[in-house]
C-alpha cells in the first residue's frame, strides 16, 4: 500500500523534474506580456526528440497496479493539456530491478519530466480527458522495459 502525497520539485527530484510556473518568473518577455518561467526541465534522450499526444483513460483511488516501465534512451515529460490532476508512480532502482513505488499526486498547472532510465508507472489521470503533450524519444530501437511485480500495489489518497 502506498500513501500519495502531493507533488513538490524537492521531494521528484531523485526522478526528474516538475514543470510548473510556481513563483515568480524569471524573465519577462513579450514587450512586458509574457512570464516566461525559464529551464523548468532538462530532456536527456539519444536519437531524435518528439512531441507526440497521449490520450489515456482516466483511473480512481484506490488505483492497484502491477506494471511498471523505463526508457533506457530517454526521459519523458508528462504536460496535461487540461487544469487537472494526475497520478505519478515512480520507483528507486534497487540493482536493476524496481524496488518500492512512490507515488505523487500533481496539481493542475503542473507537469513532470521523468528522468532517463527511471522506473515508473503508466499514465494515470485522475480526471478527463486525460490528454497529455509527451516530449519523448521518437526513434528507432528498444527504449522499453516492462516489470510485472508478483502482487499489485495499490495507492491511496494522503
Amino acid at each position: 500500500r502506498i500513501v500519495a502525497r502531493l507533488l513538490t520539485p524537492t521531494d521528484f527530484a531523485p526522478f526528474g523534474q516538475v514543470i510548473e510556473a510556481a513563483g515568480a518568473p524569471d524573465r519577462i518577455i513579450n514587450a512586458g506580456r509574457c512570464g516566461r518561467f525559464h529551464d523548468r526541465a532538462r530532456p536527456e534522450i539519444e536519437g531524435r526528440t518528439g512531441i507526440s499526444v497521449f490520450r489515456s483513460e482516466t483511473v480512481a483511488l484506490p488505483y492497484s497496479f502491477t506494471l511498471v516501465e523505463r526508457h533506457p534512451l530517454g526521459s519523458q515529460a508528462f504536460l496535461p493539456m487540461a487544469q487537472d490532476p494526475f497520478l505519478v508512480i515512480v520507483v528507486p532502482d534497487a540493482g536493476g530491478r524496481p524496488g518500492a513505488p512512490v507515488a505523487f499526486v500533481a496539481a493542475p498547472g503542473q507537469g513532470i519530466n521523468i528522468g532517463r532510465n527511471v522506473w515508473h508507472g503508466v499514465l494515470t489521470p485522475l480526471a478527463g480527458p486525460g490528454l497529455f503533450a509527451v516530449v519523448d524519444r521518437c526513434d528507432e530501437g528498444p527504449n522499453l522495459e516492462e516489470y510485472l511485480y508478483d502482487e499489485p500495489w495499490t495507492v491511496v489518497a494522503g
